[in-house]
């Protein structure tokens, strides 16, 4: 029998779903009678089908949630893959129709594994890193505002704002640092990660919360999934530069800042990173490199559960 995989496309108003290979499809809304309907209909394929759904910004936690404690096997999906998958296939056109029909073809071609839906706790401290992530860009956009702000009421008004997004950045902060006491799993996992020089709070808590493989990866794979891991651009004759891309950005963001600061107050990753520059490699890629054997290391030191010291550089 053909193997059953059901790509389920997810909005605000309603889930779109495809089965294949029975072409199956239907609607449903989101909402609790929605997919009560759906883990009904599904029921036939839920001991020999998977389901593949699209990571959207948080709209598939509740539906993954409600299909992992029903019994299925859920896939969470990165969208850029999929779209890729469904230009190599010629299909440009996108509605949710569509896309649920592409996510099934993707789960039959490519397979991805299953992975568990993270804990509630975990998903608490996703939710707190993301706000405080947006809550600095806030505070970014209306400091440059407040630089090119020529009238007086209006340099006033993104004063107030942004006394306002730094308090509420400071309580933010503080229902990080209780979260993060309260666990005593992830009170040893920050405390590793920062005793590495080089290594702060938000680049621990980045780690925790973008990255809980960590600790568990080869250092190659480790390297590879913070995006952190050059990849070939050759073609027949042309041998063109490493690049490093995809992977996820928040992890990548963090550790080239750490790498930054590791550059000054971590001796042997200062020895290295000079090491790379008189040899002739440019001071980014140089850091890049610094960034991705920081990353080397800290999962070493999770992997080991030892913290750190001058022998792990």
């Amino acid at each position: 029998m053909a193997r059953i995989t059901v790509g389920i496309d997810i909005s605000k108003a309603h889930l779109d779903v495809y089965v294949y290979p029975s072409s199956d499809r239907f609607r449903v809304s989101y909402d609790d009678a929605g997919v009560a309907q759906l883990i009904e209909r599904l029921k036939p394929c839920r001991d020999d089908g998977t389901l593949i759904l699209e990571a959207t910004g948080g709209l598939e936690v509740a539906i993954t949630a409600a299909l992992g404690s029903a019994g299925f096997q859920a896939c969470v999906v990165n969208p850029r893959q999929v779209r890729d998958f469904a230009r190599a296939l010629g299909r440009l056109a996108k509605t949710d129709r569509i896309d649920a029909e592409i996510l099934a073809l993707f789960g039959d071609r490519v397979r991805p594994e299953p992975r568990p839906l993270p804990d509630a706790a975990l998903r608490a401290l996703e939710a707190q890193v993301a706000r405080r992530r947006q809550l600095i860009d806030m505070l970014t956009a209306e400091g440059n505002r407040l630089g090119r702000a020529a009238d007086g009421d209006v340099r006033k008004q993104i004063q107030r704002h942004i006394r306002w997004l730094e308090r509420e950045l400071k309580g933010v902060d503080t229902d990080l640092s209780d979260t993060i006491r309260r666990t005593p799993l992830w009170r040893a996992k920050d405390k590793l990660l920062r005793s590495v020089p080089g290594v702060g709070r938000v680049t621990s808590l980045t780690l925790l919360t973008d990255f809980p493989q960590l600790g568990t990866l080869q250092g190659k794979q480790a390297a590879a999934l913070g995006g952190l891991a050059p990849f070939n651009v050759d073609s027949g004759s042309f041998s063109g530069r490493r690049r490093i891309w995809g992977g996820r950005a928040e992890v990548r963001t963090v550790l080239y800042m750490a790498a930054l600061s590791a550059t000054r107050w971590n001796p042997p990753i200062r020895r290295f990173y000079l090491r790379l520059v008189n040899a002739g490699k440019a001071k980014k890629v140089a850091l890049i490199a610094c960034a991705r054997k920081l990353l080397v290391i800290l999962n070493a030191i999770l992997r080991d559960q030892q913290p750190w010291s001058v022998s792990e550089a």
